[in-house]
C-alpha cells in the first residue's frame, strides 16, 4: 500500500465531502490529508455567531461531510475507520480524524449511498399532500438509527406546535439586527461559490406559517412568486441523547445518511430548524417528540423533483495553502 492516497482519490472524496449540505451553504470545513488519515476541522472564518452562536450548526455540517467522505471511500475500494472529535480540550476545531485503508469487506450500503450524493439538494419548493408511504418512514428512521440518531415523525397537532414555533422565532427576529445582517451575507442574489442564491429559494408561501423557511433577505427575493404549500406536511425531528461537541457531529452524520436514502427513495428535504435557534424553543420542539434528547434538525421531506444544488468552492480551497 502507497504512503499516500492517490492526488485523484482525495479530489473524490473531498468533493463529496463538501457536497454536504451547512447552514446557509456556509460549507464552514477545512480538510488536512497526511498519508491515508483525513482531518475534518471547523473554519472558524465561516461562522455565523448570530444564528449559530455555540457552533452546533457547523459541527453538524462536519458530521455531514465526514459521513459523504465515507461513502466516496466505500465507492473507490476503500474502507473507513474514524473517530468523531477525538480530542475536544486541545483541538476542539477537530472534529473527525478518518483513516482510509484499501479492504476487501466492503460495505454495500454507504457505496450505494455514494451515488446519491450529486442528487441530494435543500428542496424548498411545494410538494403534493400525498403522505409519505409507511416503508418508506421506517427506512429513514433505521438511516438515522444506523449512526446514533434518532428521527421522530411528528403527527399532526405536533406540526401545528413547530408553526407556531416558526411564528415566535420570526417575531423575536424582527428587530434582530444582527441576525438579519448575518443572513443578508449569505442569502440571496447571483452566487458561485457558497451562500444560498436567489434561485434556490423556491417560492413564497401564500399562507402564513406554513412548512417552509423564507430566507429572503432582499427587497427582489421578497416580492418572487406566491404559492401554496401541503397542508399535512411530513415533518421529523433529528435528535440524539445527549448534546456534546461529538453528539452533535454525530448528529450530521446521520442526518446525511438519511438525506442521501431520501434522494434515493425519490424523496426531497428541507429544513424548518429556526426554533432551534433558541435554547427555550429548542426545548420545545425535542418535547414535541415525546423522548428525551437534544434536537438537531426539523427537516420537511416532500416528494422529490430534480434539481441543481447549490454551488461549492474550489477544493483547493477547502485545503492548507501551500507556501510561497
Amino acid at each position: 500500500m502507497s504512503d499516500q492516497l492517490p492526488s485523484k482519490d482525495v479530489d473524490v472524496l473531498l468533493s463529496a465531502a463538501v457536497a454536504a449540505p451547512s447552514m446557509h451553504n456556509t460549507q464552514p470545513w477545512r480538510f488536512e490529508v497526511e498519508g491515508h488519515v483525513i482531518d475534518v476541522y471547523v473554519d472558524g472564518s465561516r461562522a455565523l455567531p448570530a444564528e449559530d452562536p455555540t457552533g452546533r450548526a457547523m459541527r453538524i455540517a462536519a458530521g455531514a461531510a465526514t459521513f459523504n467522505l465515507r461513502c466516496a471511500a466505500e465507492s473507490l475500494g476503500y474502507g473507513t475507520w474514524f473517530g468523531l472529535a477525538p480530542y475536544p480540550r486541545d483541538e476542539p476545531d477537530l472534529l473527525a480524524r478518518i483513516v482510509i485503508e484499501p479492504t476487501a469487506d466492503q460495505d454495500d450500503e454507504l457505496r450505494d449511498l455514494a451515488r446519491q450524493i450529486p442528487h441530494r439538494h435543500t428542496d424548498r419548493k411545494p410538494s403534493d399532500d400525498v403522505p409519505l408511504a409507511e416503508e418508506a418512514r421506517v427506512e429513514l428512521m433505521q438511516a438515522a438509527y444506523a449512526e446514533g440518531a434518532g428521527l421522530t415523525w411528528l403527527g399532526e397537532d405536533e406540526v401545528r406546535t413547530v408553526l407556531d414555533l416558526i411564528l415566535d422565532t420570526d417575531l423575536r427576529e424582527i428587530h434582530d439586527w444582527h441576525r438579519s445582517a448575518e443572513r443578508s451575507h449569505w442569502v440571496g442574489g447571483e452566487r458561485t461559490a457558497d451562500g444560498i442564491p436567489s434561485s434556490a429559494l423556491g417560492p413564497r408561501s401564500a399562507t402564513y406559517p406554513s412548512a417552509v423557511r423564507d430566507m429572503a433577505t432582499r427587497p427582489t427575493d421578497r416580492v418572487r412568486q406566491k404559492t401554496t404549500f401541503e397542508t399535512a406536511p411530513d415533518i421529523a425531528v433529528l435528535s440524539t441523547d445527549f448534546d456534546a461537541p461529538t453528539d452533535q457531529v454525530a448528529a450530521g452524520a446521520a442526518l446525511e445518511r438519511v438525506l442521501l436514502t431520501a434522494t434515493r427513495a425519490g424523496i426531497s428535504a428541507s429544513f424548518l430548524n429556526q426554533p432551534l435557534e433558541y435554547d427555550d424553543l429548542r426545548r420545545k420542539v425535542q418535547a414535541l417528540t415525546g423522548r428525551p434528547g437534544h434536537a438537531h434538525m426539523i427537516i420537511r421531506f416532500s416528494h422529490h423533483r430534480p434539481h441543481t444544488g447549490t454551488a461549492r468552492r474550489p477544493i483547493a480551497d477547502f485545503l492548507p495553502k501551500e507556501p510561497t
